[in-house]
This record gives structure tokens, C-alpha cells and sequence, in this order.
């Protein structure tokens, strides 16, 4: 699964790459927003982190409307600027508590493990390490959330939340993988200023991964007597490798010939 995984998030990135770096532009203005913000702070530090908590709110939305994009991506479509629009909508109430959540991870990361290894004795110490395992699997589990509220289109967010955390249990090998591949990412979007594979790279990498896994549960609901630790993983994939294809570096450069 992981070696058919990297490859169709490449090509679902290189098939979509216009598309991806126009929504990366929206995405780096977000990050310049919070770079100004910082002036804010000499006026007032109410008011910077109002101000900063806005910009991630606002993201947190944006990131919402990409996920209907990237469903599309991930499903071989282009709604175009349509479906980010309606994205808007159809995610809301899961942006908002995504925004909780990212909100409760930065108050966990640069407030409470801080304040307790500042502590003097055992129970500072205990203390950090509990919080610093719960934002680690925060960090893991989190990545699933708004892709598995593009599958699960019925479950809330609580529901999509907790759902997180059940398919980082049962996939914990890919899991890993994943976090390593989205650090990997994160230094390319860092190297190319934001633009390749950026956020919505990453957001179509994840709805990619849980696509596969979606595919994983639907065989294993259809076949519930076949062993888990050894699936037919060609059979499963079947479909999406025809759609993928096999691809030449002519035809990914000159796709119309």
C-alpha cells in the first residue's frame, strides 16, 4: 500500500499541480498575515494574539474549502473554484472544531509542557511527559481529520475526531510512515517558499492515504474471513491502479500526446 500511496499522491499532484500552487498562494498570504500580526504586539498583546487567532481561524476554514478540492483531486475530478466554494459549507461545523483542536495542540506545545518542566520534582516531570505524549498523538491522529470528513460525509466532528485515532490504532505502521512523509513535505514546502507541495499538497496527500484505507474497510467488510496481517493488496488496489496507469516521463510533460 505505502509504495502505491507515494505514487499516486505524486501524480495526483503533478496531474493537478496549476491548481495546487494557486491554492499554496492563498496559503502563504495566510502565513504573511501572522508574520504582520507581529506588529500588532508593540500596540497591544491582547490584541496580537485576537489578531493572530483570527488569521488561524480563518485558515482552519480555508483549510475546510480545500479539503472538497483535494476530494476531488483524490477522486480524479476538477470542480474548480465551485467546489472550494462549496467546501466552505459542507466543512464549517469540522473547520471550527479543527480550529479547537489546532488551538488546544499550540496551547499544549508552547503553554502547559513548558509551565510543568518548569516545575521543580517528579510530578513536573510526569506531568510533561503525559502532555507531551498527548500532543504527540494529536500530531498523529490529526492529519486524518479532514479527509475522513470527506468519506464519512454523516459522522460530526467529535465523531470524525474520535474516528481519527481509531484508524491511527489500526494502521499505526502507516501512521508513522505518514508523519515521516508529511515532515518530508513540510521541508519541500519550506525550501520552495510555500509553493510545492504546500498546503494543499499535504491536504490531497492525506485524503489520498485515507481513500486507500476506505478501500482496505470496504474489503474487509465484504470479506470479513480474510487475515488482516496479510491482504490482497492487489486486488484491493486494482481499480485505482488502472486509473493511475502507468505513466512515462513523455506523457506526465505532454500529456495531450
Amino acid at each position: 500500500m505505502i509504495g502505491f500511496f507515494i505514487n499516486k499522491a505524486f501524480f495526483d499532484g503533478w496531474d493537478n499541480l496549476i491548481g495546487l500552487v494557486v491554492y499554496n498562494l492563498i496559503s502563504v498570504g495566510f502565513l504573511m498575515l501572522l508574520l504582520l500580526s507581529s506588529y500588532v504586539m508593540d500596540v497591544s498583546t491582547v490584541l496580537w494574539f485576537v489578531a493572530v487567532m483570527a488569521v488561524v481561524f480563518c485558515f482552519c476554514l480555508f483549510q475546510g474549502a480545500l479539503s472538497n478540492v483535494c476530494l476531488g483531486y483524490s477522486n480524479y475530478q476538477r470542480g474548480g473554484f465551485a467546489s472550494f466554494r462549496e467546501g466552505f459549507g459542507r466543512y464549517l461545523s469540522h473547520s471550527v472544531f479543527y480550529f479547537v483542536m489546532v488551538t488546544a495542540i499550540i496551547v499544549i506545545m508552547f503553554f502547559v509542557i513548558p509551565f510543568y518542566m518548569a516545575l521543580e520534582g517528579i510530578i513536573g516531570t510526569l506531568l510533561s511527559v503525559i502532555m507531551v505524549w498527548v500532543a504527540v498523538f494529536l500530531l498523529l491522529a490529526m492529519p486524518y481529520y479532514f479527509a475522513l470528513s470527506s468519506y464519512l460525509p454523516g459522522d460530526g466532528p467529535l465523531k470524525t475526531f474520535k474516528k481519527c485515532f481509531i484508524i491511527m490504532g489500526d494502521n499505526i505502521g502507516f501512521t508513522l510512515f505518514f508523519a515521516v512523509y508529511n515532515v518530508i513535505l513540510l521541508i519541500l514546502t519550506v525550501v520552495t517558499m510555500g509553493f510545492i507541495p504546500g498546503v494543499a499538497g499535504m491536504n490531497l496527500a492525506c485524503h489520498d492515504a485515507i481513500k486507500l484505507m476506505m478501500l482496505k474497510y470496504d474489503y474487509l467488510e465484504a470479506n470479513p474471513d480474510t487475515d488482516r496481517r496479510h491482504l490482497p493488496w492487489d486486488d484491493i488496489l486494482f481499480d485505482e491502479r488502472e486509473k493511475v496507469g502507468p505513466r512515462s516521463l513523455r506523457s506526465m510533460i505532454f500529456p495531450w500526446k
